[in-house]
């Protein structure tokens, strides 16, 4: 069995203590790669979101795999109260626009016509907004509804909205209308050809700025994520009741390029290391980590290995990971990666290791 006491792939609420004062009443800054945490201020709260809700509701129609498929607009979405695209009952229009206009216009009547052309209803979209949810370890958030009109059971935390935005970030299409300025939408069978302006001020306001979605409501107050790319440095910010959501997202970014840089701490393939015969030169690594590090914690890493500790065949082949690698700075783990056993791993031999054995070869007239 493992004689290991952390057994992770990512401790997220390791974040440093100082950092720029914000307003927010929660508020989160994150790693896009590694997921790892540098700054929180109540960031496990739960809290009404607004429309940053749509964030999910775009995910689950990028997903669906109905991008391109005409969506014809029902009356029930016309009636969806708050900000809206002006849909007309019988529009038929591509779902993609329908997200395009969901995360640069808020609209909640194009919000309620995702929900029924990916589920056939709200309440039915709502169940898979849950699941996903679960699915992604956001734990301290529900919701309600595709667009994030109040609702007491409608909730959730910075900390689960960031993740919930790191893992959208993964997807190109997300990125691409997240971060998309102005979209052009083509003639309707209701409607000339639309132009839309994304409300995300962040986009125009920031130089690095490259995604996100605003959100009000009177309960909520403003919500907002945001994402920026700087020397190699991906990260997300999200705060929750924020009179001064662009200036503190900005201070955010900037205090974190200003103060950590990407770190490479293993790559992949063979890992050096002293270990037991039985594992020498038969360990490897299936990827690259990278973390984001100050100076001062970059003189402080540390990396612990533990594996099995096991009986062992001759060609004893394990179907999983035997071991982890832990990254530790100032004593605390930041990250694990698993470690594997590969019976057939073969050190790259070097000049004098092939001619030795070209020399054994000849003299015990062995072919090769």
């Amino acid at each position: 069995m493992f004689c290991l006491l952390l057994i992770f792939s990512f401790i997220p609420n390791v974040a440093r203590a100082d950092g720029p004062s914000v307003s927010a009443q929660s508020a989160i800054l994150m790693d896009q790669a590694s997921g790892r945490v540098l700054f929180k201020q109540n960031s496990n709260e739960k809290l009404p979101i607004a429309s940053i809700t749509k964030v999910m509701t775009a995910i689950i129609a990028i997903e669906s795999g109905k991008m391109n498929r005409k969506v014809t607009v029902s009356q029930e979405a016309l009636r969806t109260e708050g900000s809206s695209i002006y849909l007309k009952a019988g529009e038929r229009i591509k779902l993609k626009e329908l997200v395009y206009g969901l995360m640069l216009r808020s609209g909640n009547d194009a919000s309620r016509a995702i929900a029924e052309a990916v589920s056939g209803s709200e309440s039915g979209f709502v169940l898979i907004m849950n699941e996903k949810a679960r699915e992604l370890g956001m734990m301290d958030s529900h919701f309600m509804n595709p667009n994030g009109l109040e609702h007491l059971d409608h909730y959730s935390t910075a900390y689960d909205m960031a993740l919930l935005m790191r893992y959208a970030m993964g997807n190109a299409q997300f990125r691409k209308i997240a971060g998309t300025r102005i979209h052009r939408v083509p003639a309707t069978n209701k409607e000339v050809s639309r132009v839309w302006k994304n409300k995300n001020k962040m986009l125009h306001l920031y130089k690095y700025a490259t995604g996100g979605k605003t959100g009000f409501t009177k309960k909520a107050r403003r919500t907002l994520i945001s994402t920026a790319s700087k020397n190699g440095l991906d990260l997300i910010v999200v705060t929750l009741n924020d009179g001064d959501d662009w200036k503190d997202h900005q201070s955010l970014f900037e205090w974190a390029f200003a103060n950590y840089k990407p770190v490479q701490l293993t790559r992949k393939g063979k890992l050096k290391a002293r270990v037991a015969s039985f594992y020498s030169g038969k360990l490897v690594i299936d990827r690259v980590l990278t973390l984001p590090l100050t100076k001062d914690e970059q003189k402080s890493v540390r990396k612990s290995l533990v594996l099995l500790n096991l009986h062992h065949e001759k060609h004893w082949q394990p179907e999983g990971p035997v071991g982890r690698l832990t990254i530790k700075v100032n004593h605390n783990a930041l990250a694990s990666v698993p470690v594997y056993y590969q019976q057939n791993a073969k050190k790259k031999s070097g000049f004098w290791s092939r001619f030795n054995g070209f020399l054994h070869a000849i003299m015990t007239g062995e072919s090769r």
